[in-house]
């Protein structure tokens, strides 16, 4: 029975390499999001140049929106490698980010939420900006939305902090 349970062992270790591509296709849609804000970058510049952009903050607002979750893209690819599939072996590189080998799953999913909660509330500001455009019944469910992340976000964060603080006694 223990050469079976090795084996099974063994190749459940190695089935973690099944979770890499999943985290390469992360990049692939960082690429996605960087070709979505080069077109919107192109577009604010030629607005402004041209004075044809009715709204640059809307624009402004939806790089920053790429932005963060280009960032978070990253921040769910190099963490949830390292911690489920291998650790990066790119040494004490100078531009290693700090965080990189540090952020735990629990983390992890701190990071999710602050990002989710970051973007709603870019989302939120573009709409209020539109507001001419929505009613206000489109209104109150952006904002009834953005504050169910914002709440969930915060229920993350005590529960993780009543299991932290559950595990050191």
């Amino acid at each position: 029975m223990s050469k079976l349970e090795t084996t099974l062992e063994h190749l459940l270790f190695r089935a973690r390499w099944m979770l890499a591509p999943f985290f390469f296709g992360l990049m692939i849609a960082v690429v996605a999001l960087l070709i979505k804000f080069c077109k919107e970058l192109y577009n604010l510049m030629a607005g402004v140049i041209t004075g044809s952009l009715e709204n640059p903050i809307i624009s402004i607002l939806t790089l920053v929106d790429s932005a963060l979750l280009a960032s978070l893209l990253l921040i769910i690819a190099f963490s949830g490698y390292e911690n489920f599939v291998s650790k990066m072996a790119i040494g004490d590189h100078e531009d290693r980010p700090g965080w990189m080998g540090k952020v735990s799953f629990s983390d992890l999913k701190l990071k999710l939420i602050g990002a989710i909660v970051a973007i709603s509330a870019v989302e939120l500001l573009k709409s209020f900006i539109e507001s001419d455009s929505l009613s206000n019944a489109a209104l109150g469910w952006k904002v009834g939305i953005h504050l169910t992340f914002v709440v969930s976000g915060v229920l993350f964060a005590l529960t993780d902090a009543i299991a932290d603080r559950g595990g050191k006694h």
